[in-house]
């Protein structure tokens, strides 16, 4: 797929991430978009290690046809309209991001791929694609994997390689008309994706699994 990449629009910021001018916007078909920022997150490697040493990660089991499996990565949630406290780091990125895009995130999730085995299949956020636009925001940390998007229902691919501290925001009507994936891999260093997802008019809220990367 040609990618067609413009200057976003980011103001700077203070506290979880550095100033967003090194950021690119991907435009996608039908009214998706996703932008970019290399590098967006100071210390990466610290946070990491933070996330590691005090967050409960813990493994789910889901349905895949006739059987019920191990989801291959380990997850956390956190419910900040509950009065869930997540790590100081991860609620001043929620508030920057908010603040960007003009969203209130209300939960942040974290996902622990541990090696190359572990991943996440073609799929859009389970509440968010039921709305006609939504914003989601991923932050990785660790080893450098693979984000793949593709129309939904199947279509050329286009591939984000996001490595440590990178920022990709999900936008428009990506998650309803766009899919996205983490694939297994021969080999690969632990991964965190850090997500950040916001209530939408009329939802109560958003699933414990919304299977974002």
């Amino acid at each position: 797929m040609d990618a067609c990449w413009q200057g976003s629009l980011f103001a700077a910021v203070e506290g979880g991430g550095r100033e967003l001018t090194s950021a690119f916007r991907h435009e996608l078909a039908r009214g998706a978009w996703v932008d970019v920022v290399p590098g967006w997150v100071p210390d990466p490697d610290a946070l990491f290690d933070l996330l590691v040493a005090t967050v409960p990660f813990r493994g789910h089991r889901r349905r895949m046809y006739d059987r019920i499996v191990d989801e291959p990565r380990l997850t956390h949630r956190w419910q900040l309209a509950e009065g869930d406290a997540p790590p100081q780091r991860l609620a001043g990125m929620a508030a920057e991001l908010g603040r960007r895009y003009d969203v209130g995130f209300s939960q942040i999730g974290a996902n622990l791929y541990r090696d190359g085995a572990d991943g996440v299949a073609w799929h859009g956020d389970r509440v968010a694609r039921e709305r006609p636009e939504a914003v989601v925001a991923l932050v990785a940390l660790g080893a450098t994997r693979p984000l793949r998007l593709r129309p939904t229902g199947g279509g050329a691919s286009v591939s984000f390689p996001l490595a440590s501290g990178d920022l990709l925001v999900m936008g428009g009507t990506c998650q309803r008309t766009w899919q996205h994936s983490v694939p297994k891999v021969t080999a690969a260093g632990p991964r965190i994706s850090v997500q950040f997802r916001h209530l939408y008019p009329g939802a109560p809220g958003v699933p414990p699994d919304g299977r974002s990367a």
